[in-house]
């Protein structure tokens, strides 16, 4: 040991040892090759690792870098420019500064260890570097064949300066990561002049299958990959066999220089298309990585060189791009289909989320990168059910079924079982089997079961006053039977059943017919009863009240934290606005953007979310607009119903196909908006769930067992229910899935995953859009031009009339949104999510599950949404 500022990697004492616990001081490049050079079989090339200990004493010799860090951290992480400049000063300033005789000594000791004229590469390794939740890979900087005391120092000074690159610095900014909470480390190893090298990942980083390895390899040093100065060979491995591979034409190389540095050099004609390395070298590099992978505990990404003695491993990090997978208690094939897309929030949950959504719904799910997914294996291997199951998916959503076809295409992945009995349960609410009985269109039935859910809310509002502690936890387990009993009730699974079968039968028979497309979405038009879209036009009411009151559409256009509702009534007009919401908000204050997870704020706990959509109605409509927008609705539906009658009796048969349509209508028509209510109720539900549980949060934090209320977010019920019997919590636990659910965020989740790691987004097979037509699924009729405003967040939203939402997903709480803008464009969705049939409810043309609509439609940009035949141009 050479003291606090260098650690050897392969030092054997237990206290100085740079394993992948010591991330703080070695930081992430530096405690994997120390775990790395522990696996037995494992070669890592010889040195040593100059702490963040030494990082921190260089900082303090720094001129003013405090002042230089504060004006960093206020920087916005799109203010390119100011981030360039300053960024390029802290490097400057740092490289300028002279280390400490004693920190140069120390580093100078270890060197001599090595041999001091011995050539080195010198790499950067911070301590939010190659972390399981995290890649900042190629952000800081690594330098190759440095010879020298002297050059060495110098290099890690770089190191040191590297941790401000102008895309460090962005990436920490736009991931929330404190400039201040992040340290330099720099490893210093022996260099390694090889015949091939390249990158190792141990899942396949394309599709996700954690049953393929891919390798990737170059002659030479690995900069000319990295850089991108070669193609790549490329090598396939799977079950200990090379199954694929591409050999690709390398024509330059990076070479070391004797004197040290690397230059490149041009390969030999006949050389250039020879395999970097023999298959059986690809297998027995697989067989080291899945040794790696074992160790760690996750698929790795890994770079590799081969010498004259065999395969050194120079580093190994996490690929931190692949969508976790389901935990499964055996070791056979699975194939889940996202719930979130079926839901319309596709959003990462946090743990006390996902497992009340798993607690209370109609079928076992599973989570994976805080999602939840649906087991369908047995329903896709039971021949019969797979067929309604297809139907079903294929129906909702086109993706959904490409993605299963695209498995069961796939030899044997998913095995053909004997016949199962009819139906199955639902898949994020949606039943995937035999349909229940029909039932009459009688407007009483929608009436007694808005009535059953009422009573059953008020019970449970009633009964869980008096619950604390244990108690409390036990009565919600109980609360979760009954929250089931509701949703499971026979009638209700009809009515819903009757509102999508009547929608599907009116589309495919006056296709059929009278070759109308979606001729359901007009004949929907303002169906009674859906509280959606009520929830929308209830909005507009309130912008009514507001209006004529100038000081208090000023004030609201000030608002800034959640307590402005207090302050209205010193305005003249304050009270009645003040009433009006307050009035919405106990209709529908339950209600929030990813209202699945419990932990979101809801409209009740965030009022001012609400705000910027009250200004926009009250800047964009005249008085009693939601009342004239509900009957123009129903005008157009009455009318389209008596064209479409007229039309059909002039056809052959025409009476029957007329009196049966008719009787459909009205069936779409009693239960269409009813489609709506059952989410209405379990959210109403939920609300009560999260004030009771934040009310034992609080007593935790009064007794000092949690930091602060928000914590219980991070916990599992069943583990919040341990934490409120024991009063006892893990801190680390929530820690580390605080920042579990940091990295979950950045992730997309698919819309199927197979237990092999294979992520599916599935795609559309069409060609009858035009060429750079974004392709969708249409699911409201009519074609509308406009401006495109791109909205991530609800609360952000600036709309105009004519203007067109393009937007993730929405669930039913963007539909205030919906009152405002001509068109609907999103990435996720379905025939009967909800988004779409708000849509059709206000007759806005709209088309869903838009492959990266957000990123490929700008701000502003003019488009054309064809709602009827599912694709969108981009105009301008």
């Amino acid at each position: 040991m050479t003291g606090q500022y260098v650690l050897d990697l392969h030092e054997t004492d237990e206290t100085d040892e740079t394993d992948e616990t010591r991330v703080a001081v070695v930081g992430g490049k530096g405690a994997h090759l120390g775990g790395l050079s522990r696996i037995d079989g494992i070669r890592v090339p010889g040195g040593f690792c100059v702490t963040t200990d030494a990082f921190r004493r260089i900082m303090a010799e720094v001129p003013s870098i405090d002042d230089r860090l504060d004006r960093l951290s206020h920087l916005e992480p799109d203010d390119r420019e100011a981030i360039r400049t300053l960024s390029a000063e802290i490097r400057r300033t740092i490289e300028e500064t002279a280390i400490p005789a004693d920190l140069a000594a120390a580093i100078t000791r270890a060197l001599s260890r090595l041999g001091e004229q011995t050539a080195c590469a010198v790499r950067s390794s911070a301590t939010a570097e190659d972390l399981p939740t995290a890649s900042f890979a190629g952000q800081q900087d690594t330098y190759l064949n440095v010879v020298g005391p002297t050059a060495i120092l110098r290099h890690v000074s770089r190191c040191w300066a590297s941790l401000f690159t102008e895309r460090a610095v962005t990436y920490r900014r736009r991931n929330g990561i404190d400039h201040r909470t992040v340290h330099m480390a720099v490893v210093v190893q022996r260099m390694v002049f090889p015949h091939a090298s390249g990158i190792l990942f141990t899942a396949d980083p394309v599709t996700g299958n954690r049953k393929t390895a891919t390798v990737d390899a170059g002659f030479g040093l690995g900069e000319a990959l990295v850089s991108g100065l070669v193609n790549p060979d490329v090598f396939k491995v799977r079950d200990g066999a090379v199954v694929a591979k591409t050999i690709a034409a390398k024509q330059r190389a990076v070479h070391a220089l004797p004197a040290g540095g690397t230059r490149e050099v041009s390969i030999d004609a006949r050389q250039q298309e020879q395999p970097a390395l023999t298959d059986e070298q690809v297998v027995e590099l697989a067989r080291l990585g899945r040794r790696i992978e074992a160790h760690f505990g996750r698929p790795q990404d890994i770079e590799w060189c081969l010498a004259d003695d065999g395969f050194q491993i120079v580093q190994s990090r996490p690929i931190t791009t692949l969508f976790p997978l389901p935990v499964a208690d055996d070791q056979e094939n699975h194939v889940y289909v996202s719930v979130g897309h079926q839901q319309m929030m596709t959003d990462a949950m946090k743990p006390l989320g996902w497992s009340m959504w798993q607690l209370t719904a109609m079928v076992p799910m599973h989570e994976a990168g805080g999602r939840l997914f649906v087991d369908v294996t047995r329903r896709l291997a039971s021949p019969a059910i797979r067929a309604g199951l297809l139907d079903l998916m294929g129906r909702g959503d086109p993706l959904v079924r490409d993605a299963l076809e695209t498995v069961l295409d796939r030899d044997d992945f998913v095995p053909s079982l004997p016949e199962a009995g009819p139906g199955g349960p639902p898949v994020g609410g949606v039943p995937t089997g035999g349909a229940p009985a029909p039932i009459a269109p009688d407007p009483a039935i929608v009436t007694e079961l808005i009535d059953r859910s009422r009573t059953s809310v008020a019970a449970l509002e009633r009964d869980i006053r008096t619950k604390t502690g244990p108690a409390l936890l036990d009565f919600l387990l109980d609360a979760f039977d009954e929250h089931k009993r509701v949703l499971g009730d026979p009638l209700n699974m009809q009515a819903i059943m009757a509102a999508m079968e009547a929608t599907w039968w009116l589309n495919d028979k006056l296709l059929e017919w009278l070759g109308e497309k979606n001729a359901a979405d007009t004949l929907t038009l303002s169906a009674p009863g859906n509280i959606t879209s009520e929830m929308g036009l209830a909005l507009l009411d309130v912008a009514d009240v507001i209006r004529p009151h100038p000081e208090v559409v000023a004030f609201l256009q000030g608002v800034e934290d959640e307590g402005f509702l207090d302050e209205l009534g010193k305005f003249a007009g304050g009270t009645q606005a003040r009433d009006a919401v307050e009035g919405y908000l106990e209709r529908y204050g339950m209600r929030c953007v990813g209202e699945i997870d419990i932990t979101r704020p809801r409209w009740r706990e965030r009022p001012s979310t609400l705000v910027p959509v009250i200004l926009d109605n009250v800047r964009n409509f005249e008085p009693g607009a939601a009342r004239r927008r509900f009957e123009q609705g129903r005008q157009k539906a009455w009318q389209k119903e008596q064209d479409v009658l007229s039309r059909l009796r002039a056809l052959p048969d025409g009476d029957r196909k007329a009196d049966e349509t008719k009787r459909t209508i009205d069936r779409v028509r009693t239960f269409i908006g009813y489609r709506e209510y059952p989410k209405y109720g379990i959210v109403s539900r939920y609300f009560v769930y999260k004030q009771a549980l934040l009310g034992e949060a609080e007593r935790l934090v009064q007794a000092g067992v949690l930091s602060e209320k928000e914590d219980i977010f991070y916990l599992t019920f069943q583990e919040l229910h341990h934490v409120v019997r024991s009063n006892q919590v893990d801190d680390r636990l929530i820690q580390q899935r605080k920042e579990a659910f940091r990295s979950y965020r950045a992730l997309t989740p698919p819309r199927v995953l197979t237990s092999d790691g294979d992520a599916l987004t599935g795609a559309y097979r069409r060609d009858d859009a035009p060429v750079g037509a974004l392709i969708g699924l249409p699911v409201s009729a009519g074609t509308v031009e406009g401006r495109a405003r791109v909205v991530l967040d609800m609360a952000e939203a600036d709309l105009e009339a004519g203007d067109i939402l393009v937007t993730p997903f929405t669930d039913p709480s963007w539909s205030p949104l919906f009152v405002a803008v001509a068109g609907l464009v999103t990435e996720v969705g379905g025939l009967m999510t909800h988004g779409a049939v708000i849509a059709r409810e206000y007759g806005l043309p709209a088309v869903v599950g838009v492959e990266r609509a957000t990123r490929l439609i700008r701000d502003g940009q003019r488009i054309r949404v064809h709602g009827t035949d599912g694709y969108v141009e981009i105009l301008s």
